[in-house]
């Protein structure tokens, strides 16, 4: 599985495992984020292993990821690699509002390919909807950056499908990034059939809820992080969740892989879900992601997996 998939109606290609670098200069994010050289070798890893699409964000450390990312790709082949990053945040006061109107995303893209060191974005999000701005008018903004050279892709993020239809009036969006997993499947109501029906890619974020599908926990775990307040690790709600995360251990044994992989490839099995970007805070985790790509799953396994979480 590892050919390249194009996103939504773009030329972009990408290899199906990418790399999220919320981790990576994202110090608001993580308060114990990467040394940012760990970061960096982070990226690097995944560059000389295969994987082309680094997804950032201005949010992610204030514009930090972005420089950091930009310091690597100087010493990789520009046109190797497929740079994904989003923007909607700007600071009020002090205060953090959200504004999507082309003006502002516009200035958005030319303050990151400043940052980024780079005359283009192959895929840009509008990272949040704020609540003013027409959605087809500031996906409209993006088009016209796609045809200056700036972007070469349109994605919208953390869109409801009311406001997917309405970005998307023109047909002009390529990607949808939103949550998605074994234990939050909302989207599979509405979202991933209309962006199957419109060949719009879906990435999913949170794939393995913080670690959760990955296996990584048992019930004595404790969390500080943004994980304290997930739903999934509370009380009794966690434990059945280990439980289901146990069955899949049955799965990923018996083919003699890991849990994250057989949950990762499990996603690939939903239409129109073709680019998975898993985030890594080592090196080696990297370099374990891409194992995902040599899974195949059978019917019947996915099938099983469907039903744990259903």
């Amino acid at each position: 599985m590892t050919h390249h998939i194009y996103l939504g109606k773009s030329d972009v290609a990408v290899h199906p495992v990418g790399l999220g670098t919320n981790a990576v200069g994202g110090h608001n994010i993580y308060p114990d984020a990467l040394d940012e050289e760990q970061g960096k070798n982070v990226v690097r890893e995944a560059l000389d292993n295969g994987i082309n699409h680094l997804d950032t964000a201005y949010f992610y450390g204030l514009g930090r990821s972005e420089e950091l990312i930009g310091e690597v790709m100087a010493e990789y082949k520009r046109e190797e690699i497929v740079l994904a990053t989003k923007g909607a945040h700007k600071f009020v006061e002090e205060e953090v509002v959200m504004d999507n109107s082309p003006a502002f995303l516009k200035q958005a893209v030319d303050d990151s390919l400043r940052r980024l060191k780079t005359d283009h974005i192959d895929l840009f999000y509008i990272h949040y909807a704020d609540e003013d701005t027409p959605k087809a008018e500031a996906v409209g903004a993006l088009k016209d950056l796609k045809d200056e050279g700036k972007i070469r892709a349109i994605g919208v993020s953390n869109f409801n499908i009311d406001l997917l239809q309405e970005a998307n009036k023109d047909g002009y969006v390529d990607v949808l990034q939103s949550e998605y997993n074994l234990l939050a499947r909302e989207a599979e109501q509405d979202l991933l059939p209309y962006t199957a029906q419109e060949n719009i890619t879906f990435i999913p974020y949170f794939p393995l809820e913080a670690g959760l599908l990955a296996g990584k926990y048992d019930e004595n775990a404790t969390f500080t992080d943004l994980r304290a307040k997930k739903p999934a690790f509370q009380g009794e709600n966690f434990k059945r969740n280990l439980e289901k995360v146990e069955r899949i251990r049955d799965i990923a044994n018996a083919k003699g892989e890991e849990v994250a992989h057989i949950v990762l490839a499990w996603y690939f099995s939903r239409a129109s879900l073709d680019a998975i970007i898993p985030g890594a805070k080592r090196p080696e985790q990297v370099t374990n992601n891409l194992k995902v790509a040599e899974v195949n799953l059978t019917e019947n396994e996915i099938e099983q997996i469907d039903e744990i979480f259903s």
